[in-house]
C-alpha cells in the first residue's frame, strides 16, 4: 500500500511540510513542497524504529511509495516553522476505535523512542541554529513543558509551570494524557476550535520525534 501523504504549504509560500497521515510523527518541512517530500522519504528509515516499537514493523516494511492524497494551504505558522499546524481533510473526528488504538500506540512508541535517545546521547549538544543551542536536558524539558502546558490542555488536562510532570512523574502523566484523549473521542470536554484529535496526536508525536532526532543529530558522543 502507498503511504498516504499530505502536503501543506504556507500561505506565503515560504515553507512547506509533508507528512504521512497513517504514521503520526513522520513529518518533515522544507522551503518547497518538493523538498519536503524528498526529506520525508529520506526519514523513512529513521521512523522505522518507532513502527517497530509499536509492533507494526511488518506493516511499515510493506509500505510503498509516498502518495500525495491532499495538497493544502496551512497557516502562517507553516510559513514560519515549516510545520503542519492544522488537520487535513483525511483526519476526521471522532476516530474509529481501532484507528484510535493504533494511533495512540504509535504516540506511545514515539515517547519510548524519545526517552531511549535521551539516555544515550551526550549531555552537551553540538551547537547550531536549530533549537537555539539547547543542551540535552533543556530539550527534554522543552518537549515535556510544551506537551503538558499546550497540547494536553486541549483535551482538558491542565498543568501549571509549577506542576509540569518531569522525571518520575512522566509515565503517569502520559497515561493521563492518553486517557484524556480517549475521553475526548467519546465526546467529553469542550471541543477544540482549530485543532482536532487526529491532529493533536499527530502533532504530539511529531514534536516528540523532531526533538529526538535533533538530539541524535547533535550528539557529541558518537
Amino acid at each position: 500500500m502507498p503511504v498516504r501523504t499530505v502536503v501543506e504549504r504556507g500561505p506565503k509560500g515560504k515553507r512547506s511540510v509533508a507528512f504521512a497521515i497513517d504514521w503520526p510523527g513522520w513529518s518533515r518541512g522544507a522551503k518547497t513542497a518538493e523538498l519536503a517530500l524528498e526529506t520525508l522519504e529520506s526519514y523513512r528509515e529513521r521512523y522505522r524504529p518507532i513502527a517497530n516499537l509499536a509492533e507494526l514493523e511488518q506493516e511499515f516494511a510493506s509500505a510503498g511509495a509516498l502518495e500525495v492524497v491532499e495538497d493544502k494551504v496551512g497557516t502562517g505558522s507553516t510559513d514560519f516553522w515549516g510545520i503542519s499546524f492544522s488537520p487535513s481533510a483525511h483526519e476526521p473526528e471522532p476516530m474509529d476505535q481501532s484507528l484510535l488504538d493504533r494511533t495512540l500506540t504509535l504516540l506511545r512508541a514515539s515517547w519510548q523512542y524519545f526517552d531511549a535517545v535521551a539516555t544515550r546521547v551526550s549531555p552537551e549538544m553540538r551547537k547550531g541554529p536549530r533549537g537555539g543551542g539547547r543542551e540535552r536536558d533543556e530539550i527534554i524539558r522543552h518537549v515535556v513543558r510544551v506537551e503538558t502546558l499546550d497540547f494536553a490542555a486541549r483535551v482538558g488536562l491542565m498543568f501549571t509551570e509549577d506542576t509540569v510532570p518531569f522525571g518520575a512523574k512522566l509515565p503517569r502523566y502520559r497515561d493521563e494524557y492518553v486517557a484524556a484523549m480517549r475521553a475526548y473521542n467519546t465526546g467529553d470536554g469542550q471541543r477544540m476550535r482549530k485543532w482536532n484529535l487526529p491532529f493533536l496526536i499527530r502533532h504530539s508525536a511529531f514534536h516528540t520525534l523532531d526533538h529526538a532526532w535533533e538530539m541524535e543529530d547533535k550528539d557529541l558522543s558518537a
